[in-house]
């Protein structure tokens, strides 16, 4: 029958969605309302959601049975699981994804993660459950994912941790969190490609998502050796498999520094923006004064004045270096930090 699949993802057409729609009714689906859907259907071992954008994404442990006797049969009418590189031959091509987690994130760093994948590669992960981290339920799936993606011979990874204190200096001297973020995935790609005796054979593109309105931000940003790569920004970028194996090793060593923030100020810091991060801000202020700021969170979030105002306090000074040293200390530490496996990067191979 074949490995388990707990998740999978389709582009539909019109006319197949409304098929889906149709066939999930007339078998006693319950219907719930999904955000960004245009409905979401969930059974007694699978859930079915098909968002307005066309994607379908089937999860749970009828997955494969799902797919392979309703899905492909009787809505897309072929066969595809199992199928994805003959139906889809760039995905055979060398290349590396990039993608970052943190951005939204008031606590925490900016973590940028660039992998490395082969025809190989993407072959041991077609039904391994990798996808983009934001799909991934739990930090023990996305813990489970990342581990897959590490053992895979051949694969090869590097991840860049921009902390907080670097971060914010960075942030004055760009004032753009979309430089910011070009300059990380420019400079994760080039640690990558710095052990090119590696990557066998060596990539021909660079996929990453266009996160700024203009995709020139990142192209400038590469540096020698990125520039000999086909660059693709794409709007859902994550749907290639390096650009999500990369969003699963960037939320990990993310998950990784927040959780060691939490334990060294002694205050649980919630990922996002919303009311919890908030009240973890007021509380760290309140304990530790408010330069802690410039050491656990973005301080270009507007929540960070909000809430030093409330209390009777300034933004703090980020301090140390402008005019091009805050790239420079952040170029160190992204080359010298070690990530969460013990040095910058790696291959599943060594």
């Amino acid at each position: 029958m074949g490995a388990p699949l707990h998740s999978y993802t389709v582009e539909l057409t019109e006319d197949q969605a409304r098929a889906l729609e149709r066939y999930c009714r007339e078998h006693g689906f319950e219907f719930r309302e999904v955000p960004y859907a245009r409905f979401g259907a969930f059974g007694r071992d699978v859930n079915v959601v098909c968002y307005r954008s066309g994607k379908a994404v089937v999860q749970g442990r009828g997955t494969r049975e799902f797919v392979q006797y309703v899905l492909e049969p009787e809505i897309l009418k072929e066969a595809r699981l199992g199928y994805e590189l003959e139906l889809q031959p760039e995905l055979k091509l060398p290349r590396v994804g990039i993608d970052e987690s943190g951005k939204g994130d008031l606590f925490g760093p900016l973590c940028v993660a660039a992998v490395y994948v082969n025809e190989s590669v993407v072959r041991a992960w077609q039904e391994s459950g990798i996808r983009d981290s934001k799909r991934v339920g739990s930090e023990a799936a996305v813990r489970e994912l990342a581990r897959q993606i590490r053992s895979t011979p051949g694969c090869a990874w590097e991840v860049v941790v921009i902390g907080n204190a670097a971060y914010n200096r960075c942030w004055r001297e760009m004032g753009n969190v979309n430089r910011l973020l070009a300059w990380g995935h420019a400079r994760a790609l080039e640690n990558l490609l710095e052990r090119g005796d590696r990557l066998e054979p060596f990539p021909v593109r660079v996929i990453s998502d266009q996160f700024a309105s203009d995709p020139r931000l990142l192209d400038q940003a590469r540096m020698r050796r990125g520039r000999s790569l086909e660059l693709v920004q794409r709007h859902r970028a994550e749907s290639d498999p390096a650009v999500a194996g990369a969003s699963l090793l960037a939320r990990e060593a993310f998950l990784d520094r927040l959780g060691r923030m939490s334990r060294r100020w002694g205050v649980q810091l919630p990922r996002g923006a919303g009311p919890e991060a908030r009240a973890a801000l007021r509380e760290l202020v309140q304990r530790h004064g408010p330069q802690v700021c410039a050491e656990v969170a973005k301080l270009h979030f507007r929540t960070v004045a909000e809430v030093l105002a409330e209390l009777g306090h300034a933004v703090p000074e980020t301090g140390g270096a402008t005019g091009g040293g805050a790239r420079r200390e952040a170029r160190e530490q992204a080359g010298g930090e070690p990530d969460l496996f013990g040095r910058a990067g790696g291959d599943g191979g060594g």
